[in-house]
């Protein structure tokens, strides 16, 4: 008879109720567990290069973030690189913290953790990165400690355009002010300085800088031209004037278009042409006098005027990429979709490409062609794929802005699980939730990115215009709002709101001033709309007519400048 062999052996069976009855001389030493595989810094280091070739950005930036934790400075640098080009910041984060912690001496090492940081709005951090970073620039032959004045001020311009790659000028002035040492500063860091605070919209201290400047060198260019833009900004034309006409009398040359640049930029449309047709009777060049003749045409809304002349300067070799994007914008608002488009066109790999093709698109989605609008973002995705978050952002706003928030939000959440936590992002989701007419969703997502990014100007104007616009906490509206203007003084965005906020809250009179101011400075549509509704609401009707006559001028194709008009005015053409 054949014999099968059990399964499981009686005696493997038997041992446990034999042990248990015997148990003081029976007992077995259970089998220790094999200690956890501890992670190695070189396979984590080739998993994340795998990952960077087949495109998938956030695993590689997460793996190298692993690896820098294990590593030595040049793996975290690498992560830290890593993890900012793919925009993935919770990831570079964390490797910059500790290439920072590896090489405390390395001034590469403070940049990017102040860009980080910067984008991050961790300003505190960003500002003790800038301290170590200077004192970190290497000292000069002239004496023992002794720096150079030079070197620290191309120190300081290397510094401002790395941040200025990654960051918007208020985050990065915010970085610098008060911490780059002014105590006997050149000119030229004084101006340098100066010229970021305008950026920032902070005119009062670039004012400051600039008359710094010009007091340690009465003639400089550069500082002269930015103390005459700061009047600008700060309402004062006759001092922005004078100190034009002076920069034209010590340089006349460089100087030849201030006054004419500087009309326009007030808004005096008049003046300005009158300085361009003088310049033109005399040695200055034609093509420039005639290429701002054309933009000072197409800004004061004479579209017909603007048209002739960029044509004229594209006829005779004159014209560059900017002036077919001015022909090109000219088609759009006259109506002539297909000169439009064909103008975008000829820019769709220029280096004014993804304002082209953005504005292509939000015409084919105008005609409803929406693959054809979306298919000119997936184009520039695959030649750019560094300007991921940006062209997303773009996208997002022409879907929002003509009816498409579901497609926006669907949008911006997948590109949320590539890129987590990224402000851009985040907050442009936020707007696209408003114009989904969710806005309580939209208010929880701005209350949730200012608490990611305490006193954030952007995120505070945010939050407070969209409360005010619905009507909700109109007193918390107002705080949130002044917040940002005590960071941002001169931001028009920023005043805009404040304006707004006032008259929601019944103050027609209160609202006027920051509305005038802010449309002084952009000559924004929507904040002409919103001083001539104040206007209009103090019973200065007239006055209210003729800020929203000049501002169809300048936009005819405002549909919320319109929409305002009529309402005030049902019978406007």
């Amino acid at each position: 008879m054949v014999r099968v062999r059990p399964l499981i052996s009686p005696r493997r069976i038997l041992l446990p109720a034999l042990c248990a009855a015997v148990a003081a001389g029976c007992a077995t030493a259970p089998e220790k567990p094999a200690p956890p595989l501890k992670p190695d810094a070189a396979a984590l280091t080739i998993v994340a290069e795998i990952a960077l070739q087949r495109g998938d950005c956030r695993t590689a930036s997460e793996t190298y973030a692993k690896a820098a934790l294990l590593a030595s400075a040049p793996v975290a640098q690498r992560a830290s690189e890593v993890g900012l080009a793919c925009e993935d910041l919770p990831a570079a984060w964390t490797s910059v913290r500790r290439w920072r912690e590896l090489a405390p001496q390395s001034r590469e090492a403070q940049a990017m953790y102040a860009t980080v940081a910067l984008k991050l709005y961790r300003i505190a951090d960003a500002r003790a990165a800038v301290k170590a970073y200077f004192n970190e620039t290497a000292p000069l032959k002239e004496g023992p400690g002794a720096k150079s004045a030079a070197g620290g001020d191309r120190g300081l311009a290397e510094l401002v355009t790395l941040l200025l790659e990654e960051c918007e000028p208020p985050e990065v002035f915010a970085a610098l002010h008060g911490v780059i040492d002014t105590a006997g500063a050149p000119p030229a860091r004084l101006t340098l300085l100066g010229e970021l605070a305008l950026e920032a919209y902070d005119a009062r201290a670039a004012q400051g800088y600039a008359l710094r400047a010009v007091r340690k060198s009465p003639k400089d260019y550069r500082a002269n031209r930015l103390l005459a833009r700061a009047y600008v900004v700060l309402g004062e034309p006759a001092e922005a004037i004078a100190a034009a006409q002076a920069l034209m009398r010590e340089e006349p040359q460089r100087g030849m278009f201030e006054l004419a640049d500087l009309y326009q930029a007030l808004g005096r449309v008049e003046e300005a042409h009158q300085e361009l047709e003088r310049l033109r009777a005399s040695d200055a060049p034609r093509t420039e006098v005639d290429r701002r003749l054309a933009v000072l045409a197409f800004d004061s809304g004479d579209l017909r005027e603007a048209q002739q002349r960029f044509a004229a300067l594209a006829e005779s070799g004159g014209a560059n990429e900017s002036a077919l994007m001015y022909l090109s914008d000219i088609a759009a608002r006259e109506g002539d979709v297909d000169a439009a488009l064909a103008g975008y066109g000829k820019l769709a790999d220029s280096s004014l490409a993804l304002q082209a093709r953005e504005r292509a698109a939000a015409l084919l989605l105008a005609s409803h062609r929406e693959a054809a609008a979306l298919a000119l973002f997936q184009g520039y995705a695959r030649q750019h794929p560094e300007d991921v978050i940006d062209l997303t952002v773009a996208e997002a706003q022409v879907l929002g802005s003509h009816g498409r928030a579901a497609a926006a939000l669907k949008l911006l959440d997948t590109a949320l699980r590539s890129h987590p936590e990224h402000p851009a992002l985040e907050y442009q989701r936020a707007i696209a939730l408003e114009q989904a007419g969710q806005v309580s969703e939209a208010v929880q997502a701005l209350e949730r990115l200012l608490a990611q990014r305490p006193g954030d100007p952007t995120v505070l104007n945010a939050l407070g215009f969209t409360l005010a616009d619905h009507h909700l906490q109109l007193p918390r509206a107002q705080s949130l709002i002044r917040r940002a203007l005590a960071q941002m003084p001169d931001n028009p965005a920023v005043l805009d709101s404040l304006g707004w906020v006032r008259l929601r809250r019944g103050d027609a009179a209160g609202a006027v001033p920051p509305l005038e101011r802010a449309y002084g400075i952009s000559h924004d549509a929507q904040i002409a709309a919103h001083w001539g509704e104040a206007l209009w609401a103090t019973g200065r009707h007239e006055a209210a007519r003729k800020v929203w006559a000049e501002a169809l001028a300048r936009n005819p194709g405002s549909k919320s400048l319109r929409t305002v008009v009529a309402r005030f005015i049902p019978n406007a053409k």
